[in-house]
């Protein structure tokens, strides 16, 4: 495979790079010779300390700044708003790089870092979350008053005790004290709804204990935080996250010490991103009321999404950004947008090439978040050996979003391996990030590039994760193709795997795939179908269609998402689903499944129907049916819906004639006489 695309000039960016104190080897020149910058490029000892004044006069030059030092970021940052200059970007090439066993072999990879952090990703929306502080503060004993009682002073709080009978009743209450049970707890950061049983208020001739009257089932309010003390069960369950709802063990002083400090601060607005985008026009979830896919549903950890007739809604207030509904949805209808598919896929093409441009070899890639995962590579960096010189860390705010379009279009990109550093704190989001890992290793088991080019590490110890890192073994590249990033996640899919399959020693035509794959064709037994056509209007994707010039049923396998929509809609149950990968260029022609001659209407000569169909209907009517014993009854079957109507009223049996209208008879016509004794 040839390269294709280069990582983007940085000539107009100015680049600082420091060494740490002379703690990582940086050939200077070299790098700026391999990432185009200019070529007397300054390698700093002790950039954010005595060399201060050459990082200020860089801020007064006006030009865009990429720092390679995000430890001290927070310090340059200060200096940049000071003179106003908004274009810095950090980039840390120390812990994950420079730092290690192999740092003096980590040119390579310290240059594909600078060009990933150069880049500029599509800003994603936004929405504010408004928390005015009132805060319900929910558990047993004198431990529950103290935390209240210390909130206080920051936060609006009302105490529900699930008992207090070891209370001391305060000499001044300065929190609202009741107690009961809470019942039902649901909402999100600013905009919880909470039924309460049981609930009564403090009696205030309460001397040596609490005393609590006139206690009642069902009562409700609202409430921007809860902080939990109780120890029960979860008032969501164990895989639901919920922002604002911060629930800790109260035998755990660290925990809960860190549970108040983190709460007193969510008070005011809250810029909260908007994770996905929902696009209702490709949805696979149901037809008509008929489910097919639920794979967003069944896999989203914070019960954010919920059936919406035959779409789904996203409530985007509680969505926790985990992204495995954009993982595991068939057609792209959830789509990631924090970054956006588009932006990680260049990234990591960018990665790819430049590590590649500067000489590197046998490049891996280990996908990590921000939180659990910075923190292992840290650790490592810190305390053990680092990372290898070609494991190249690849930052997002969830791993759980990657899908299997993200991970072939690193593969073709150039990547050896994929290993993927999972929270084992969140059991509940691992499900959908298996799946997809299972369905590319079957897709590179069967093109011949081995079982377990990726993994996930589903690990805690930096310890583990490190020797994993150093044990996996080198690895054959199988491409290095710079695929397009338009369209949406089956075509950039489509291109990837074809990219793949293009470069084995053996391109496949077809391969099998586990059940609930999104990809395949639809084996329906024709003779069995009677073209009615329902499976077409329940087809979310456009996958069957029909003619509108005669009876005709056509399938598209690359449309086709496996959703199962026309196999619970087909009346004659002749439809089965065939997980499969299709890589000839046939996968988008349509083809015929089943066509017959259309039958003509005996009166106007119009098509309507099949011609089997008809006949069918015929010979199981006639003379078996009081309506259709005679010639004249049997036509009428024989015909369109215009001719049939029309057959049906000159025959007498419209149900819209009446008789002839009686005569209006008036009291003078009584009077008169005039009425015949046969008429009253």
């Amino acid at each position: 495979m040839t390269e294709s695309a280069t990582p983007p000039s940085k000539a107009s960016t100015r680049l600082l790079i420091c060494n740490c104190e002379d703690t990582m080897q940086i050939d200077a020149n070299a790098l700026a010779e391999k990432l185009g910058y200019r070529a007397d490029l300054t390698l700093h000892t002790q950039l954010c300390r005595r060399q201060i004044a050459q990082f200020e006069a860089e801020l007064d030059g006006g030009a865009p700044l990429l720092v390679a030092c995000t430890q001290e970021s927070p310090f340059f940052q200060e200096l940049a708003d000071e003179r106003e200059h908004e274009d810095i970007k950090y980039v840390n090439i120390r812990e994950r790089s420079g730092w290690g066993e192999q740092g003096s072999k980590s040119l390579p990879k310290i240059a594909a870092l600078i060009a990933d952090a150069g880049y500029s990703s599509t800003p994603t929306g936004s929405m504010t979350i408004q928390s005015d502080g009132q805060c319900l503060v929910y558990g047993a004993g004198q431990q529950t008053l103290d935390i209240a009682q210390q909130l206080a002073d920051r936060l609006s709080v009302t105490v529900v005790f699930t008992d207090a009978s070891d209370v001391i009743p305060p000499t001044t209450v300065s929190v609202p004290l009741h107690i009961g049970r809470i019942k039902r707890l649901t909402g999100t950061l600013g905009a919880f709804d909470v039924s309460i049983d049981g609930f009564a208020p403090i009696i205030p001739s309460a001397r040596q204990k609490m005393n609590f009257e006139m206690p009642r089932d069902g009562f409700s309010t609202t409430c921007d935080l809860v902080l939990d003390l109780s120890g029960a069960t979860p008032l969501f369950s164990d895989t639901v996250v919920r922002d604002g709802y911060f629930r800790v063990d109260p035998s755990q002083p660290a925990a809960v010490a860190k549970a108040v400090f983190e709460i007193s601060d969510m008070v005011g607005e809250f810029e909260k991103p908007l994770y996905v985008n929902y696009d209702a026009d490709i949805c696979a979830h149901g037809r008509s009321t008929t489910v097919g896919c639920r794979n967003c549903l069944d896999n989203c950890p914070t019960g954010a999404i919920s059936p919406d007739g035959d779409n789904v809604k996203i409530d985007a207030n509680i969505c926790g950004g985990c992204g495995n509904c954009s993982a595991v949805c068939p057609t792209g209808a959830v789509s990631y947008s924090y970054p956006n598919r588009h932006d990680i896929i260049r990234r990591l093409q960018i990665l790819a090439a430049t590590y590649r441009g500067a000489g590197g070899a046998n490049p891996s890639l280990l996908i990590h978040d921000e939180s659990h995962g910075a923190g292992i590579i840290s650790m490592m960096a810190r305390f053990g050996r680092g990372l290898p010189a070609n494991v190249i860390p690849f930052g997002l705010y969830s791993v759980f979003q990657t899908g299997h379009e993200t991970m072939t279009a690193a593969l073709a990109a150039g990547f050896t391996r994929i290993a993927i550093l999972s929270p084992p704190d969140k059991p509940h989001d691992l499900p959908a990030l298996e799946s997809q890992v299972e369905l590319t290793n079957t897709f590179l088991s069967k093109l011949g590039w081995g079982e377990d080019r990726v993994v996930i590490l589903n690990e805690h110890d930096p310890d583990v994760v490190e020797t994993k890192l150093y044990e996996a073994a080198a690895a054959e590249p199988i491409a290095t193709k710079t695929i397009a990033t338009q369209g949406g996640k089956r075509d950039i899919a489509r291109l990837a795997l074809a990219t793949l399959n293009e470069a084995a020693a053996e391109p496949q035509e077809i391969i099998k795939l586990p059940a609930g794959s999104p990809y395949g064709r639809l084996d329906i037994d024709a003779e069995g179908c009677t073209l009615c056509l329902a499976c077409v209007g329940s087809c979310p994707a456009g996958a069957l269609s029909d003619d509108q010039e005669r009876p005709r049923l056509s399938f598209n396998e690359a449309a086709c998402v496996q959703c199962g929509l026309c196999v619970a809609t087909c009346p004659e149950k002749v439809i089965k689903l065939d997980p499969r990968y299709n890589f000839t260029a046939s996968v988008r022609e349509p083809i015929t499944i089943k066509e017959e001659e259309p039958f003509e209407c005996i009166s106007c000569d119009k098509p309507f129907g099949t011609k089997s169909t008809v006949e069918r209907i015929v010979v199981k009517l006639e003379g078996n049916h009081a309506m259709f014993q005679n010639k004249a009854q049997i036509d009428v079957i024989k015909m369109c819906d215009d001719c049939r109507v029309i057959a049906v009223s000159n025959a007498g049996g419209d149900p819209m004639t009446m008789g002839e209208r009686p005569k209006v008879r008036t009291t003078e016509d009584y009077l008169m006489g005039n009425v015949d004794d046969d008429e009253t």
